[in-house]
């Protein structure tokens, strides 16, 4: 006999209130999915008018600090500047963040599998983080001269380390429970590694990988204020220089669209690897 709930004066089967319960939650997720589209736009939308509005009323001079009519003006006026520039400097991001994956990982997991190792060379990652990268600059223009490598350094420098700590503190987070109950299922620790520990630390992998592409734009910028010959970083400099202030604004606004695209990009790819992982609710809905 089918269990059978009553709603709306009517009855409704175990399996028609799941689906519909399954429907309400397809719904909700569509609705939060376009609401982190909308209310970002929105607000971005409103800090423009308020920055144009302000600007004028106030009387403020272009060069000091442009109204955003005029920045975009600059954009569109000098669009395949921009453009070349960006594509110069995105090289130099996804290098420095590539060379940040292929050594932070590794060197994650070799400090979470030998201890005498991780007490080794923790250390020198901590200082490597506290030495300024601004300072050590000049030092790789010398050394290498002014060409992708010493940009693609330093981005690998400053993006590595939370790849190597959120990769750590993944493998390491985990309940013993787990553990133990591979081990009752006879699992080599490879197996346990692969199956249990290694997807287990993904969330906190993502998370740093995400960070790290954030820093590795900085990265990328510092190359070139120090070192550049070419690029969005060079760009503001000699934008600076010369007083443009509307196409200093411009570049300013391709890197920060170079670095939300990367962003996203990451994102879109931890989604995909994990596409059973529900996203925790924002604070303002949990209140």
């Amino acid at each position: 006999m089918v269990d059978m709930v009553s709603e709306d004066n009517g009855l409704l089967s175990i399996e028609q209130v799941e689906r519909r319960v399954q429907e309400q939650t397809r719904a909700k997720r569509t609705r939060d999915r376009r609401a982190e589209l909308i209310y970002p736009f929105l607000a971005g939308i409103g800090l423009l008018i308020v920055w144009e509005l302000g600007t004028r009323v106030l009387n403020i001079p272009i060069y000091l600090f442009p109204p955003p009519s005029a920045v975009i003006v600059s954009a569109v006026k000098n669009w395949e500047l921009l453009l070349r520039e960006s594509w110069i400097t995105s090289v130099e991001i996804l290098a420095g963040y590539a060379v940040s994956i292929a050594v932070g990982i590794p060197l994650a997991f070799a400090i979470f599998r030998w201890p005498v190792f991780s007490k080794s060379i923790y250390p020198l990652l901590i200082s490597s983080q506290a030495m300024p990268k601004v300072a050590v600059a000049p030092l790789f223009v010398v050394w290498f001269g002014f060409g992708l490598f010493p940009k693609v350094l330093i981005a690998f420098l400053i993006a590595f380390f939370p790849i190597v700590i959120n990769t750590v503190m993944g493998l390491a987070s985990i309940e013993r429970e787990k553990i133990y109950l591979a081990q009752s299922m006879g699992l080599s620790s490879f197996e346990t590694f692969r199956l249990i520990r290694l997807p287990n630390a993904l969330p906190s992998i993502f998370a740093g990988l995400k960070i790290s592409i954030t820093l590795a734009v900085v990265g990328a910028v510092v190359g070139e204020f120090v070192g550049g010959d070419g690029g969005l970083g060079y760009q503001l400099m000699v934008a600076n220089g010369s007083m443009d202030t509307p196409l200093l604004f411009a570049g300013i606004a391709a890197l920060t669209v170079l670095g939300v695209l990367f962003y996203w990009i990451v994102e879109v790819v931890e989604r995909l690897s994990m596409p059973h992982l529900e996203r925790s609710p924002d604070i303002a809905g949990s209140v």
